[in-house]
Formats: C-alpha cells, structure tokens, sequence
C-alpha cells in the first residue's frame, strides 16, 4: 500500500516557448498545473477564452461530421471493439497527420452540408406525400382546386366536416337563403358532391357571381370551409407533380449519400482532428491559466517523483526551460497518486469512488483489496460463476492489451473475485448450484455429487451465519489496527491507546465472555466454549477497556465532569459494533441467495425430464436461468463488498479528503500519443 511521492515543480521559460512547452506537458501527461495568483509580482494571465471558443466551434463542425458518416456510411467494427483502446501514435506520426489535415474542416463542413440537404429533401417528401393523401379525395375535381370562376359565375370549392349529398346541400341552401330565393333564378347554384364519407365530404358549387357572397355565407353556416390544401392545377396533375417531386428529391438524396459514403475514406483523419482540437482546447484553457511576464512564464504543479528527473531534463534540454523541483511545503496539499501490486491495484478505483487517502494518511488499498476479494466470493460463492468469470475476464485482457485502463482496472478485480467465487464455491461444493447432481441423476439415471470441501450453507445455515460474523470481526478489527498504525506512525502513542487498545479490549473482551457462556455456545452450535478463567479474563479486559473509553475518549475537555460526560457518550458507541457485526450477516443472505435460485432453475429444467426433448429444454433453462441469476447476485455482491468497506471497515480508521492526480494530458477519445525516447 503505498502513495507515489509528489514534488512541487516550477518551470520557467521564454514566452516564445511557452506553446511548445505546453504541448511536450499534455504530451508527458506527469505535471498537474495549479493555478497562483502573481499579479502582485508584475504578471498577468493571457485571456484565451475566444481561441478555445473557436476551436471548440471546429471541434463540433468535425464531430457532427462523424456522426453524419456514422448514420451514412456505418464503420464496419468487431463486436467487442469497444475494448480494443485507443490507437497509438508516435509523436512523429502525430506531426505529420497535423501537417496533412488542412482540408479535414472542409471535408465536414461539406458533410454536414450534404446532411442538412438530405433532411431539407425528406421533410420535403414527407410534405409531399402528406399533400398527395390530401388530394386523394378531390381526383373527381377536374379544375385547378384555386379556381374561382368565371365573369358571371363563382366557383365554391370546399369542405364539410360530415357526410353530404347534393340533395342536403340544396335543401340547406333553400332553407338559409329564405322562401323568396327559391323562386328566383339569381339564386341557382349547381352543387356537385366530389367525395364523401363518414368524416367530411368534398364539393364544388357553382353560382351566379353575383349572388357569390349570399350563398357562400349561408355554405358557411353549414360548416362549409376551404380544403387545407389548394392547388393551381387539378388534383390529378398536382399529384403527378407531386410524385415527380418525390422522385427527384429521392435521386438528390441518393446523390448526396454516395458523395458521403465516398468521403468516408476520411473517418480517420476527422477522428484525429477531433483529437487535436480538444487537445488544443485543454491546452489554451491551461495557458489562460499560466502567469507570464513581457519575456517570460511560470507554471506551478506537481509531478509523481520518479518523473521528475526525466521531465527536467527534456524541459532543459529541448526548450531552454529553468526547472526547479522541492518537497511540497507543510502548507501546501500535493494530489494523490496510488501505486500498488498488481494484485491489490485493481481496487484502487473502489478506494477512488469513496475519497482518495489524506495527506498524512496511508494508502489502504492492499489490506481492503484481501478482504474485498475474500467477501466477494463468499457472497457468490459458486464454483462455475467463478470459473466462467476468470476465463472471461482473462480473455478479454489478453485480446485487448490496449484497452482503457479504467476498462482493464474493472476486467482485473472481477479476474480476482472470480478466482475467490471459485475456491469459495469447491469449499461450499456449490458448481452452478446443483448442476452436476441434477444432470447426473436426469439424464444418467446415476446421481454424482460434488462435495463440499467444508461445509454446505444450504444446510447448515447456523455455522454460516458465525463465520460471517467472525469475518466480520476480523475486518472491523483490521480496520482498527489501520488506525492504531496511522496514529502510531504520526507520533500520537497515547491516541493509540485511548481510541484503539481501549476498544479492542472491550469488544474483544466482550465477544471472547460470550464464548465462555453456556447458553451462547448452545444457541450458536459452537463445538468449544472457554474456560471459566477464560470469561474472567476476559470479563475484566472488557471492563478496562469501558473505563479507559470513559477516562479518556473526551480527553479534550478540560472539565472533568464534561470528560466523563463525553466518555459515556463514546462508550455508548459499543452499540455501533454489535450493529457493524450484524451487517455481516450479509454474507450469508447473498451466499444462500445464489445457491437457491441456481438450484431452482436446475429443478426447473429437470422438469422435462431426460430425452433430447428434455436435455434441449433443460439446456435452454440452464443458460438463460443461471444467466440471470449470475448476473443479479454478481451485482448484489459487488454493491454489498463496497457497502461493508465503505461503511464498516472505512467507518473505523478512514477519513480521505484528498485530491485525486490530474495531469496536464491529452485526454482524447480515438487516438493517443506515445512520446518517443
């Protein structure tokens, strides 16, 4: 367990270098830039904003552009690609890419002009074809559906939001119009009912011009009202328009997709484009940051120590930089950069979801990274999802050696659980629950077992609940001799005591009376009790440990009474134990779990008893039943190993707080970039 050591570094360079230097930082990816306030010493900080505004502009233009290929011309990728990382450039092929990309803008403007084009078109057709289904109902219409007649008459071309025939429409005319317009030949009106059905009905109405607006108004009155879709030509040409219309849009956009498809040949280059703007984007926002003089510039950081020495050198060697590296100072708080065995490193990332260790803490990833392989396994503890997880998680880091590395830290810790599920399954004699048993005894009419190489939890419960309350405080105890060590390691011996040996006395002292009394050694089913001598001892380590929590656990206080007070207080957190203890029960609610449900889906596939018929059947049960099953306890396991280190095991010595180490990097999504030696 262990914290890289960090150095304070300052660097100072010309002002004409200070770009260079900046991109050979993002390249390093070992300096963590902070940000001072010189302005009482004469420099200034450049405004940069504009200049990352723009290329965050460009860097968009480019994106959208690769998403228009993406939808145009999909990029053919094996299924698990998303594993394969990032691809690597040197820094000389880095400069020549850059010097060839001039016309990588053009190429997505372009692109995204071509999809602005194509979505225009659809919307285009999608408007036609809507306008075509409008007309459908006016193709008996053999006039432009905006003619409005001649000299002497009108033309009423319209709608009604019911069903009508031209009798109706006569009889309504007649009766709005009054009894003197029936006899009057002025008054005559040609209806013509071109569509109807149970939502509207089409017309055209011819009358006198004259007599255009009387008849219109009373139309109206009976809900007549113009079409929502008026053409110059009859409904019959329209549509034939229409559908050329169509057709020509869909020749521009095929058109315009295989100008697309040919720039795909480009994908790359737009790619890395987008990689050099948001590195250019970081690198602007990081030199707004710098403070700088009429010829010079500072930058303030902290760099990991085992780089120190090979940055200074490049900084002084290639670009004329003055480096100066010192220990950081009592005030000053350096990030935090974790470095473990292989074995225990995985787990860093759990550590770094709760808070990155303080500045005088230890790292404790090693001593959480025993126990959270250990708990995880006996929480899924079955032989075949361990196997199933180490051959998984081993393949997959082996065919993608370049993936992420967050990717990578995941793969590892779940190879190491799996081998725990594994071992813990063989002592539990649990391999896909009862698979070997319910097969066997199926389609052999034979029945093998494998056994328990301990105990089955199954049936002895009672056994599996106390060694999970003993792991439980084999844990809680770990986690208080962190503490003890910390304080220790910080010169405070008498803390030692008071907050640790104090509470391992009366928690020990008081779990080890128990084991002398007859009634819990009953109701637990142990096979051993302590001796007489045993509780007594024990009885009486428990009671110096009570009196010293009351004494000194408010050792603070200067008022004796308010001393004693606080003591009492912190005693009464005992009962904080006794629940910490409990929550350990955990580990058999999830470990019965996984054994349960994989034991009914195998009775469940049993069920179609032998036969090829059967074996298919149990066959599909299996797979599909253990595939759920192994999937919701591998989740429950891993949310209840965090919780018992989160909350239990950190609860008793860890506070965090620190800052995890940032560096200056080129934090890109397609490509990344190897300095050469």
């Amino acid at each position: 367990m262990a914290k890289l050591p960090m150095k304070r570094v300052e660097i100072y360079g010309l002002k004409t270098r200070r770009k260079a230097i900046l991109e050979a930082l993002q390249r390093f990816g070992v300096l963590e830039p902070v940000s001072e306030d010189l302005s009482e010493m004469g420099f200034e900080k450049t405004d940069t904003a504009k200049s990352a505004a723009t290329f965050a502009k460009a860097e968009d233009t480019l994106k959208s552009a690769i998403e228009v290929l993406d939808k145009y011309s999909p990029e053919k990728v094996p299924l698990l690609s998303m594993l394969s990382g990032k691809k690597t450039l040197s820094v000389s092929e880095y400069y020549n890419t850059v010097d060839n990309a001039g016309r990588a803008l053009d190429i997505a403007r372009e692109l995204n002009e071509l999809s602005k084009r194509n979505y225009e078109l659809e919307a285009d057709i999608a408007k036609c074809e809507g306008a075509i289904i409008s007309l459908e109902s006016w193709s008996g219409l053999d006039i432009p559906m905006n003619f409005r007649g001649t000299k002497k008459t009108a033309a009423l071309i319209g709608t009604f939001p019911e069903p009508k025939t031209e009798a109706d429409l006569l009889k309504g005319l007649s009766e709005a119009l009054g009894a003197d317009a029936a006899d009057d030949p002025l008054y005559a009106a040609d209806v013509t009912v071109l569509h109807s059905e149970t939502r509207f009905s089409n017309v055209c109405v011819f009358c006198r011009r004259e007599k255009r607006n009387e008849i219109e108004s009373a139309l109206r009155n009976m809900g007549f009202a113009k079409p929502q879709y008026v053409t110059k030509r009859p409904p019959l040409e329209e549509k034939a328009r229409l559908s050329e219309q169509i057709a020509d849009d869909k020749k521009r956009i095929e058109s315009n997709k295989k100008r697309i498809e040919t720039q795909s040949k480009h994908r790359d280059l737009l790619k890395f484009m987008v990689d050099y703007y948001a590195m250019r984007i970081e690198k602007y926002e990081t030199l707004g940051d710098i403070n700088q003089r009429d010829k010079f510039f500072v930058i303030y950081g902290y760099a990991p120590e085992k780089y120190c020495a090979r940055l200074e050198d490049e900084l002084t060697r290639k670009y004329d930089a003055a480096v100066e590296i010192r220990d950081a100072g009592e005030d000053e708080e350096p990030p935090v950069l974790l470095h473990n065995n292989p074995f225990s490193e995985p787990v860093e990332s759990v550590l770094e979801t709760y808070s990155m260790p303080g500045k005088f803490e230890i790292d404790p990833t090693f001593i959480m990274s025993l126990f959270y392989y250990f708990l995880f396994g006996m929480m899924l503890s079955d032989a075949g999802y361990g196997l199933l997880m180490i051959v998984g998680c081993a393949f997959l880091v082996l065919r993608f050696p370049d993936m992420a590395p967050g990717t990578k830290k995941a793969l590892k810790m779940f190879f190491w659980c799996g081998i725990s599920t594994f071992i813990w399954g063989l002592l539990f004699g649990g391999f896909f629950g009862d698979a070997v048993q319910v097969i066997s005894r199926t389609f052999f009419d034979h029945e093998i077992k494998i056994p328990a190489l301990w105990f089955e939890p199954i049936k002895d419960p009672m056994r599996m609940l106390i060694f999970a309350f003993a792991v439980g405080i084999v844990h809680l105890f770990a986690g208080l001799g962190i503490k003890f060590y910390q304080m220790v390691k910080d010169g405070d011996i008498k803390g030692a005591i008071y907050d640790v040996v104090f509470w391992y006395l009366l928690v020990g002292g008081g779990i080890a009376y128990l084991l002398s009394m007859q009634m819990f050694v009953d109701m637990t089913g142990l096979g051993f009790k302590l001796p007489p001598i045993g509780g007594k001892i024990a009885a009486v380590c428990a009671g110096i440990g009570a009196l010293g929590i009351i004494l000194f656990a408010g050792r603070s206080s200067k008022n004796p009474a308010k001393r004693v007070a606080k003591g009492l207080y912190e005693l009464y957190g005992v009962t904080s134990y006794l629940s910490d203890i409990l929550s350990y029960s955990r580990l058999l609610a999830l470990g019965l779990a996984t054994g349960v449900i994989a034991q009914v889906f195998n009775q469940m596939g049993s069920m179609f008893g032998g036969g090829v018929f059967g074996a298919i059947c149990f066959t599909l049960v299996f797979v599909i039943g253990h595939a759920l099953n192994m999937a919701i306890n591998l989740l429950g396991a891993y949310v209840h190993t965090n919780r018992l280190q989160f909350v239990e095991f950190f609860g008793k010595f860890y506070e965090g707080g620190g800052k995890k180490f940032t560096p200056f990097t080129a934090n890109t999504k397609y490509y990344k970039f190897k300095e050469e030696n």
